[in-house]
């Protein structure tokens, strides 16, 4: 709708001798009109004339339009230099009837690209926390939109599964004389934290860990032997927790998997004279002469032939490059390894990987508690992921008798929604308060508002006849609004694509059910004797609904069969 306003004026800028192109923007005050064009302050300059004089020769020339019903129910001028733009039936009507007929037809036109999304890089033997939870419903959201607009999209989980933690529990185990078979999840919980710990306290030991997990990476079978068992163990709980929050993995890889991929990364930097060497480590200066802030380089290899995390990340892209070819790879990951992929991206970038433009570190900020502080349980531990989920169900559960009847499946979709909300109605980049009680309520901006407004919805279409045919009618303020707020979605999308921010879905959707609910309140459809009106609304209510239903999906949320 915006673009047909904005090629309407710029024909009238145009005749009247005004070479620029319109802009049209959301109205900042919806209770005078529905748009609003700037434009005649640009042109004021540009032809040193009066704002006041350019606006009113505008608005004039749009009302003596033949069509101008067409398009515009009211246009008028307001000082000093706003052109208010009230949009007609006829417009409003056009749009609902496209976006009935095919759902994705405003959807912007794109050239499909393929998108690597690198998500999830959870550490084998560690258990999952809270922590982890972000990145998972991020990452998900992310990919669901990114084809909802066409585009593909290949999931990569990235385990990390090479790094320091493989060899403490490898020498928690050889301490323990632990029989391989006796490994299970139960035990990495317990022996990871208490090396963890040990080496914290303890350099000789860390040191140890350390050649382990260096001997690891070289190939000692032994090791290799205790890695597998672990990582069958760990991907096998892990699993079990993505599972719950619906994330889907294309690539079940892992750090361990970029070693093969070394050898011609470094004789790649070697071929282009990037690698020095500094105290027998290698580095790559990925510094910038215009650079504002120090970027240290990056480190590729230890002193003791170790390497890490960036050389790994490196030979990750070569190897995604040599596979798949992608337009773009996505990190999506804690916004404070924001150096990391910084460097990472810069060194790729200058020996002609991947380029710096197709790389994108998508950081997200921490779930706080109460305190502004990361989140903990009252003993001051992270909760574990599965622990989180059990006590949202236990809450839901005890909010109200009724809901102790309801099926698992329905109480896990419903605590999915709790879960996945209170996180994506926030910008990734933030940070943001866990209050489950507060999250868990059906009033207010929540997963279960959002569901319980579908679903009340839905109860009534099901119950109803509903003719795919809409008048030109439009009957009452509230019925308008949800009609445009309806139209809004394609450039929500938009907008959620491009900026790679799920909160922009999240808050139209719940922003659309407040619409519908006040819509509803005020307009009594079931027994309504006028047919052809009761219709309209059915239509637009079932529109909703559809729209709702898509929201919901692309927030990787679920729809219960009764609330």
């Amino acid at each position: 709708m915006i673009n047909e306003l904005e090629l309407v004026l710029t024909k009238v800028f145009n005749k009247l001798g005004y070479d620029i192109k319109a802009k049209v923007i959301k109205s900042n005050r919806i209770d005078l009109c529905d748009f609003q064009c700037d434009n005649a302050f640009t042109l004021a300059k540009t032809y040193h004339q009066s704002p006041l004089e350019i606006g009113e020769k505008i608005v004039k020339n749009l009302n003596d339009l033949e069509n101008f019903n067409d398009y515009f129910d009211e246009v008028t001028f307001v000082l000093p230099g706003f052109i208010n733009i009230k949009v007609s039936n006829t417009i409003i009507n056009k749009y609902i009837k496209i976006l009935k007929s095919d759902f994705k037809a405003l959807l912007p036109k794109q050239e499909k690209e393929t998108f690597i999304l690198d998500f999830g890089g959870a550490n084998v033997a560690k258990p999952l926390h809270v922590g982890h939870m972000r990145t998972i419903l991020v990452g998900e959201s992310i990919a669901r939109i990114i084809r909802f607009l066409g585009h593909k999209t290949i999931s990569d989980v990235h385990l990390g599964d090479y790094g320091l933690q493989i060899g403490q529990v490898i020498y928690g185990i050889l301490g323990d004389n632990k029989d391989i078979n006796e490994i299970d999840i139960k035990y990495l919980d317990k022996i990871y934290p208490e090396m963890s710990s040990l080496c914290k306290e303890n350099e000789d030991i860390k040191d140890k860990c350390a050649q382990i997990t260096k001997k690891l990476q070289d190939g000692d079978l032994e090791y290799h032997k205790l890695w597998k068992k672990i990582l069958e163990v760990s991907i096998k709980d892990i699993k079990k927790n993505y599972d719950f929050l619906g994330a889907n993995f294309d690539l079940w890889l892992g750090e361990s998997d970029a070693y093969k991929y070394l050898d011609e990364l470094k004789n790649i930097f070697d071929s282009k004279d990037l690698i020095t060497t500094s105290e027998g480590a290698l580095i790559i200066d990925v510094s910038k002469t215009d650079d504002k802030k120090e970027i240290p380089p990056l480190l590729f290899q230890k002193s003791n032939g170790a390497y890490l995390y960036a050389s790994t990340d490196l030979a990750t892209i070569l190897g995604r490059k040599k596979l798949y070819n992608p337009n773009h790879i996505l990190y999506i990951v804690d916004n404070r390894q924001a150096l990391h992929f910084e460097q990472v991206f810069r060194a790729s970038d200058k020996a002609d990987i991947m380029p710096y433009s197709s790389l994108e570190h998508l950081g997200y900020g921490t779930v706080n508690g109460s305190d502004g502080k990361p989140y903990k349980t009252r003993s001051g531990e992270t909760p574990k992921l599965e622990n989180l989920f059990k006590n949202a169900k236990e809450l839901f559960i005890s909010k109200k008798e009724s809901n102790k009847d309801m099926s698992n499946e329905d109480i896990d979709k419903i605590v999915n929604a709790i879960l996945k909300f209170a996180d994506l109605q926030n910008s990734r980049e933030k940070d943001y308060i866990f209050d489950l009680n507060k999250f868990s309520d059906v009033t207010g901006k929540t997963g279960p508002y959002v569901l319980y407004t579908y679903l009340r919805f839905n109860k009534i279409l099901k119950s109803q006849e509903i003719s795919n045919t809409l008048t030109n009618n439009i009957y009452n303020k509230y019925d308008r609004d949800l009609r445009i707020k309806i139209i809004e979605f394609s450039n929500v999308i938009e907008s959620a694509f491009n900026e790679r921010k799920p909160h922009y879905i999240a808050d139209y959707v719940y922003n659309l059910c407040v619409v519908c609910n006040i819509f509803y309140q005020n307009n009594y459809i079931s027994n309504m004797e006028d047919k052809t009106n009761k219709n309209d609304w059915l239509y637009i209510l079932e529109l909703s609904n559809k729209v709702i239903k898509e929201m919901l999906n692309l927030l990787v949320i679920e729809i219960p069969s009764i609330m």
